[in-house]
């Protein structure tokens, strides 16, 4: 059963210190491995003298990976990736990039240091709930079409897709506990001639 989670709109960026050395954390949406992959690259291309660039992102309900980049196995990835789970943040990517400030941390401090700069940046982020949702497809006559779309489209649910062939379908992302009202209005508002089907798992903003 899809559970709800937070993510992020907006890249977020906080700095920490541990001992001189400086820890620089950045959260980003990410809705695919892609996507993280891609802020990852360019954090190391912003940050090429770094000592190390650590990357922890939690994709769906999945996929979870965190990268050391070098510092001792267990000790950046792990706690990044679970400082994210532990706040129940997804669709998301972290990067920690250290400068290292001359004295050792220790395996303990570092897993500190690594998961408190991803949780002191969460707490400078605005999160965005999302809640499970169904892709709810709505297909009506052509002679319906044009004014279903413009009421479709000025209601709170977002229209994802519109496709032309016999009839008009339009795939709409509606919020589970919304969906037997969504479907009594569209049946209103076609007085009974839409077919509406339920389709993928997903999730939109609260």
């Amino acid at each position: 059963m899809p559970a709800p989670y937070l993510t992020l709109k907006t890249v977020v960026e906080h700095e920490t210190e541990a001992r001189r050395s400086r820890f620089i954390c950045a959260l980003a949406p990410a809705r695919t491995v892609e996507e993280a992959a891609a802020f990852i690259a360019g954090r190391r291309r912003e940050h090429p003298a770094a000592t190390h660039n650590c990357t922890a992102y939690v994709i769906g309900e999945r996929i979870q990976k965190g990268d050391d980049d070098g510092e001792p196995g267990g000790t950046a990835g792990t706690p990044m990736v679970q400082a994210l789970v532990g706040r129940g943040f997804s669709d998301v990517v972290a990067v920690v990039t250290r400068y290292f400030g001359g004295t050792l941390l220790g395996a303990g401090g570092l897993v500190r240091a690594y998961g408190s700069a991803v949780t002191e940046t969460l707490d400078r982020a605005e999160p965005v709930r999302m809640v499970p949702a169904k892709l709810v497809r709505v297909a009506v006559a052509h002679d319906q079409a044009g004014r279903v779309e413009n009421d479709l489209r000025a209601s709170r649910h977002a229209v994802r897709e519109v496709t032309y062939a016999g009839e008009v379908t339009f795939a709409v992302a509606v919020g589970d506990d919304e969906v037997p009202a969504f479907a009594d209005w569209v049946a209103t508002l076609t007085a009974g001639r839409a077919r509406v089907e339920l389709g993928d798992n997903l999730h939109v903003p609260a």
